[in-house]
C-alpha cells in the first residue's frame, strides 16, 4: 500500500493516540451477546510468488496458493474486486478452495463505484457487485469501501444516500483518506456520526505518513484495521506490541468482532509481522490462535480457532 508511506520514519511519532470519546461511549453500550468476540488476521491476497518456501512449501503451484494461505491465516483483504465484479463460477472456486469453515475473505468494493461521482448509484454496478460477493455465503467476512483521496467532505451527503442504498445484509466498513474530514471537528463528528446511525463500521488505517487517519472512533462493534509496516523495522514491532493491548482494551469493553490487515512494502514482509503479531495476541490476551507456520513445510491442520476469552 503506497498511500501515506514515507521514504524516511526518523522523524515520525508513531505512537498510538487515545480514544475518541465516543469509541468507549459505543462499545459500553454494546449489548452483551452469548457469542465469544472474534480476531481475524491477514495479509492482502495471496497471490505471492515470493512467499513459496516460507508461507507455500517449494512446488506449490499459484492455483493451489489460497489453499494453502487460508490454512495459514483467518481472513484477506480482497483486493481483486476492487478492479473487477467476479463471476459467481470464481466465487464458487475462491470459496471451494477453503479448507477451513471460519475463514473469511473481506471484499474491497469496485473502483468503478467507490471512485464514481455518484459512487455507483446511477446503474447497475452496485447491484451486479452486491449480487457477486454474497455468493461467498459463509466465506464473506466485511466489505469495505476505500473512498479515493478526493473524496472531500462536500460529498457526505453522496456517501449518506449510498449507505442508504447499501444491502443491509452485507457487513461493510468505510475508508476514507481526505484531510477535510480530519482537520475540523464538525467535519469528523458529522461524518462517523453518519457511518455509526446506518451501522456501518470505520476503517483504521495506521501508516506513517498520515497519522491523521489513525483516528481511533468506531462506530460498531465491529473494527477493521489496516496496519502498514516499514519493513520490519524496529518501531514496527513497538507499534503492534501497543495495538495488542489497545484491542485488548476494546475486547473487554465490548468489541465483537475486529478485522487485522498487515501490510509490509510490496508484502513480502506480511507473513513475519503477521506472526509477531498472532504470538502477541495470544500472549498478552491469553489465546490460542494458530501461528502461521513459514518453515515452507506442509501444514498439517487445517483448523483455525479464532473465538476470544
Amino acid at each position: 500500500m503506497k498511500f501515506g508511506k514515507l521514504p524516511d520514519i526518523s522523524n515520525v511519532d508513531f505512537t498510538l493516540p487515545s480514544d475518541r470519546p465516543e469509541t468507549g461511549r459505543l462499545l459500553n453500550n454494546q449489548k452483551k451477546k452469548e457469542q465469544k468476540p472474534s480476531l481475524y488476521v491477514g495479509c492482502t491476497g495471496w497471490g505471492m510468488k515470493e512467499w513459496i518456501g516460507k508461507v507455500y512449501q517449494k512446488g506449490t503451484k499459484p492455483a493451489d496458493f489460497l489453499f494453502h494461505y487460508s490454512r495459514q491465516f483467518s481472513t484477506v483483504e480482497l483486493n481483486a474486486t476492487h478492479y473487477g465484479t467476479p463471476s459467481l463460477d470464481t466465487i464458487k472456486k475462491w470459496r471451494d478452495a477453503v479448507p477451513k469453515e471460519d475463514f473469511v475473505f473481506c471484499p474491497k468494493i469496485l473502483q468503478r463505484i467507490s471512485h464514481s461521482n455518484d459512487l455507483g448509484m446511477g446503474n447497475e454496478w452496485l447491484d451486479q457487485f452486491c449480487s457477486a460477493i454474497l455468493g461467498m455465503e459463509k466465506s464473506l467476512g466485511c466489505c469495505f469501501m476505500q473512498l479515493p483521496p478526493y473524496f472531500k467532505r462536500e460529498r457526505l451527503s453522496v456517501l449518506e444516500r449510498f449507505l442508504e442504498q447499501f444491502p443491509k445484509e452485507i457487513p461493510l466498513a468505510v475508508e476514507v483518506r481526505h484531510e477535510s474530514w480530519f482537520n475540523n471537528n464538525e467535519h469528523f463528528t458529522a461524518l462517523f456520526d453518519l457511518l455509526e446511525a446506518q451501522g456501518i463500521s470505520s476503517v483504521i488505517t495506521d501508516v506513517a505518513g498520515r497519522r491523521d487517519v489513525l483516528h481511533q472512533r468506531l462506530t460498531t462493534g465491529t473494527a477493521m484495521l489496516r496496519w502498514v509496516g516499514n519493513g520490519l523495522h524496529t518501531t514496527d514491532y513497538a507499534r503492534i506490541d501497543a495495538w495488542v493491548l489497545r484491542l485488548k482494551e476494546w475486547f473487554e469493553q465490548g468489541l465483537e468482532k475486529a478485522y487485522i490487515f498487515l501490510h509490509e512494502p510490496d508484502n513480502l514482509l506480511a507473513p513475519e509481522i503477521c506472526v509477531y503479531f498472532v504470538e502477541q495476541v495470544n500472549s498478552i490476551l491469553d489465546l490460542n490462535l494458530e501461528v502461521p507456520d513459514l518453515s515452507g513445510r506442509a501444514k498439517q491442520s487445517t483448523t483455525g480457532q479464532m473465538s476470544l476469552f
